[in-house]
């Protein structure tokens, strides 16, 4: 069997139940608890902050930082396309593995087009990421895809309506043979039909029932898993490293 966790550590920013926007980074936070979940492919979103105007910096602090104290992984990383009317919010995405990744790629998924009102401003929405690399466990192929969608529900919108971003991503699982596995965030509300559109795919999601997001009761976060593997166990953990809770799930290779 292997192990893998999907996290949004939400830029290392911990979670105060307080004060739930208090800002305050501690990337000692976010390593503690990776260390302590010590699973053999990691899926990280929103890992760099998000700044008005769309700067990013270069090289990614926060993925440096980890991947130098984060021993026996090799990662990659990928930022989304600049927006220029980007939020303060975090972005950003990660893949750590225990055996070698190779092969990385990354699609650009557009925006949807729409205005919203965000700090008195009038904006559009960000293109979002999807980055993959493959990996081979015991001896056997595996490819690894980590996305982070828009957040549809904050904006008075639907994917179900627009559906370029899941659209996307559906036709890139497809192109896999063998065993494929997709963390991230999905941003995805109720009422939202991602988990039946990726079922008709062949991908079946860990779990779609315990809640994700310390916000709103909302199932955001997933593992994806196609017919290839078997899914021996899942289990939500909560963390105050982030807003969001980890998914965490063993697999085994289907006969």
């Amino acid at each position: 069997m292997f192990s893998a966790l999907t996290f949004n550590m939400q830029n290392g920013q911990v979670w105060d139940e307080g004060n739930p926007d208090d800002p305050a980074v501690s990337l000692n936070e976010t390593l503690a608890f990776l260390r302590t979940q010590d699973a053999d492919v990691i899926f990280l979103q929103e890992v760099e902050r998000g700044y008005d105007g769309g700067r990013q910096i270069e090289p990614p602090p926060h993925y440096l930082w980890l991947k130098e104290r984060l021993g026996g992984y090799d990662a990659v990383f990928g930022y989304p396309q600049p927006n220029p009317q980007e939020i303060p919010f975090g972005l950003g995405l990660a893949i750590f593995s225990k055996v070698p990744l190779r092969d990385f790629q990354r699609v650009d998924l557009p925006p949807p087009d729409v205005t919203f009102e965000f700090g008195g401003v009038t904006r559009v929405p960000s293109q979002r990421l999807l980055i993959s690399a493959g990996v081979e466990i015991e001896g056997r192929p595996v490819r690894l895809l980590n996305t982070h969608w828009q957040a549809f529900f904050m904006i008075n919108a639907s994917s179900n309506e627009h559906r370029a971003q899941r659209d996307l991503v559906e036709s890139e699982l497809r192109k896999y043979a063998g065993a494929v596995l997709l963390g991230g965030d999905f941003n995805s509300a109720p009422g939202e039909t991602v988990i039946e559109q990726f079922e008709r795919a062949g991908f079946h999601a860990a779990q779609h029932r315990e809640i994700t997001w310390r916000r709103m009761p909302y199932v955001l976060d997933h593992l994806f898993h196609n017919d290839a593997l078997h899914l021996e166990n899942c289990q939500v953990i909560p963390t105050l490293a982030s807003d969001h809770h980890a998914v965490r799930a063993e697999y085994s290779f289907a006969k």
